[in-house]
């Protein structure tokens, strides 16, 4: 299937797509109907209010989800009673807005779901400033705006009591469609003609939207009730589907060698495009499953993967006849793990056949309390970031301060009646990260003019008040649909549903458009100014606790395979929460520096060497994986001394790198523990542990190289080898 036809199909199956839905009746219904009661302006009240607390209305947990709204009607209903009161004096507004904007900003600390609590008090903060409302109107202003927070968050729980499992199979949808696209990464892999260096580039920047994810899909599944304690059939079968595209996604990492040395070796067999193409069956494969799990559609097989399995297989095993025969050792490596994830998709199929007692038998027990995340929302958090040290409270600062510029600025010079757009403008550019706030100034200006020429083209060409309704309604449930997902396309919509709107109220036409774009770049320029100047966070100057987490990260998973290596016992939950750290803090740093490559070239500091240790890591991760995924299941064996030596100075490396990047750590006593009696390697090995040994080597290779670069991070010599 074209890939267009599937993304467009992803979308509207999406929880973007239902969420856009439920926002648009929430914002139009109350609109509408006071409207034609001759109340228009207590209709509009309480829309405001609904769209501010969608905004803390983001994927999650239910529980997670009703407190954030009911804590998100209480600071809505309090700014427009604070505001509508502050408002009636320049001052009093001017001093509102900036303890405001600071405190809203501020709730940062407690995560990203607070963050959105904090914008919609902002949200309501902007609307409120401009109403002419008198002392009386304030307070019935305030409670139209809590009925607003209250029909919305009722509408919200209403649509997942009915539907209580569509979020989560919503979002492990999108979870396993970005695994296929994973996947389909790592084919490139095999194409000689590609650039090794980009191709890990975009295999790092997917790993960032995997890792994103399977964060939200933890939690959602692992806190939600109906999941987790009814263990009803439906629900077992998105965990079980869940916990199996995990370790799909350990083996798919796991496909990992020496790409160069391979490309090098086999390019002449003509074997690599055709590993490339069963990948690519894989994860089209891979990507119909996500789908049918979406949208809670029965799976169709349309790929006939054995057949092509069996080619390879004769295709490998022809090469060994015509030549060395341990030279096809690693394909065979690769095709034994290719097969894996080709059963591992037929397991995961398997589920949505089964009937309930076999499903009840194959159901695993696995304490995910220790997978997820627990937020804790203490006010000691909030008092210990009240210093410039905290990029949080650096930030919200900012904020504060250009609040109150933009204020000023309109009052000084005002321009056209909505000024306050000015404010909102800045309000919502406004980012930590200096490199999101500059692409989002680029989006919201381009996104604007489109935006408004396409309204206004809508504007002049139709004149029927039911099809501009018609209009509306679309640009409307589109910009609701999109906004946390395409930025630009968001304004584009909300551009002229606006304008739309403002054509109904008896506005509208060039006027507003003019006036809305130059509201619009005055914000922006004031967001990139600030975002530059007023306490910047450049991520070079940040990047240094995730470089340090990897190395710990990737340490801890190391010292989990020697365990493995010298036949210890290791549980399951054990080994996963030491590929969960390495999974998390990689994207972390990943995600850290994909947001420096987009500041000045002066502000990226080390920005080739950050790279390669992101690329290096990434590489020590994916051989520890491969080799786990190919001795997890075995019996214990016992490998001579000679290997575990090799583990023991890779150890070392990492221990050394981890002290670089961090002075306050210290040596740790090597956990890589030698065997007694001594284990001599015998006269000749054989082809597995020839291979193993193979990968030690690099390991250890890899982690000196960890050593060396974190030695140039922190300005060291580094000793020639």
């Amino acid at each position: 299937m074209n890939r267009k036809v599937r993304e467009l199909q992803y979308f509207f199956y999406s929880q973007n797509f239902y969420d856009g839905i439920r926002t648009t009746i929430a914002a139009l219904l109350p609109s509408l109907l006071f409207s034609q009661l001759g109340h228009f302006e207590t209709g509009i009240s309480i829309s405001l209010g609904a769209i501010s607390v969608s905004l803390a209305d983001s994927p999650g947990p239910v529980r997670h989800k009703r407190n954030a709204m009911l804590l998100s009607i209480g600071l809505c209903t309090f700014m427009a009673l604070a505001i509508g009161f502050a408002r009636m004096h320049v001052v009093t507004l001017g001093l509102a807005i900036l303890v405001f904007s600071f405190l809203c900003s501020m709730l940062l600390v407690y995560g990203m779901r607070a963050s959105f609590i904090g914008l919609a008090g902002l949200l309501i903060l902007v609307m409120t400033m401009d109403r002419p409302l008198t002392p009386e109107q304030v307070f019935l202003y305030s409670g139209l705006v809590m009925v607003g927070g209250v029909w919305y968050m009722l509408l919200s729980l209403l649509s997942n009591r009915f539907m209580p499992y569509r979020p989560t199979q919503q979002a492990l949808g999108e979870c396993v469609r970005e695994v296929a696209k994973f996947l389909r990464l790592k084919a490139a892999f095999y194409h000689s003609q590609t650039d090794l260096e980009d191709d890990y580039r975009q295999l790092i920047s997917q790993q960032i939207l995997v890792s994103d994810k399977m964060d939200a899909q933890r939690e959602l599944m692992f806190k939600s009730r109906q999941l987790m304690k009814e263990s009803t059939d439906t629900g077992r079968t998105l965990l079980m589907t869940f916990v199996d595209m995990v370790d799909l996604y350990e083996q798919i990492t796991a496909i990992h060698y020496d790409y160069a040395s391979i490309r090098e070796k086999y390019g002449h067999t003509g074997l690599l495009p055709e590993f490339a193409r069963l990948i690519e069956l894989l994860a089209d494969e891979l990507d119909n499953i996500g789908f049918a799990i979406q949208a809670n559609l029965p799976h169709r097989n349309t790929q006939d993967l054995n057949s092509r399995l069996d080619e390879l297989k004769a295709g490998i095993d022809a090469m060994a006849e015509r030549e060395d025969k341990t030279s096809h050792l690693v394909l065979k490596k690769i095709f034994v793990n290719i097969r894996s994830i080709a059963q591992r998709l037929t397991v995961i199929r398997s589920y949505f056949d089964l009937d309930k007692e076999e499903l009840r038998k194959r159901s695993r027990e696995i304490e995910f309390s220790l997978f997820v995340s627990h937020q804790t929302i203490d006010p000691k958090m909030f008092l210990n970031n009240l210093t410039f040290e905290s990029s949080v409270f650096r930030f919200s600062f900012r904020v504060a301060l250009v609040a109150l510029f933009a204020y000023t600025l309109t009052k000084l010079f005002p321009y056209g009646q909505h000024s306050y757009w000015v404010l909102l403008t800045v309000i919502f550019l406004l980012k930590p990260a200096f490199s999101l706030t500059k692409q989002r100034n680029k989006e919201r200006v381009i996104g604007t003019v489109v935006g408004g020429a396409l309204g206004l083209l809508v504007l002049y060409l139709v004149q029927d008040t039911r099809l501009q309704f018609a209009f509306l309604l679309v640009f409307m449930t589109g910009f609701y649909s999109v906004q946390r997902i395409n930025y630009m396309l968001s304004v584009i919509l909300m551009t002229p549903f606006m304008l739309i709107l403002f054509s109904f109220l008896g506005g509208g036409g060039m006027t507003i458009v003019q006036e809305r774009i130059v509201d619009t770049v005055v914000g922006c320029a004031i967001a990139f100014a600030a975002t530059y100047f007023v306490f910047p966070n450049w991520e070079s100057k940040q990047v240094g606790r995730l470089l340090k987490n990897v190395v710990q990260a990737n340490l801890g998973y190391l010292q989990v395979l020697a365990q493995r290596l010298a036949g210890k016992e290791i549980t399951e939950v054990q080994y996963k929460l030491a590929r969960k750290e390495v999974y998390v803090n990689s994207a972390n740093l990943s995600a850290a520096f994909q947001r420096m490559t987009d500041e000045p070239r002066s502000k990226q500091l080390h920005r080739q060497e950050i790279f390669q240790f992101v690329v290096l890591n990434h590489i020590l991760s994916s051989y520890i994986a491969t080799i786990f995924s190919s001795r997890r299941n075995r019996a214990p064996e016992v490998y001579p001394t000679a290997f575990f030596k090799i583990l023991r100075r890779a150890e070392f490396s990492l221990s050394e790198a981890l002290q670089t990047l961090d002075i306050t750590s210290k040596a740790s006593e090597s956990t890589v523990h030698l065997p007694e009696p001594e284990v001599p390697e015998p006269a000749e090995l054989s082809s597995d542990e020839l291979l193993l040994k193979e990968q030690l080597e690099f390991i250890k290779k890899v982690s000196t190289d960890i050593a060396k670069i974190s030695a140039v991070l922190q300005g060291e010599k580094v000793p020639q080898s």
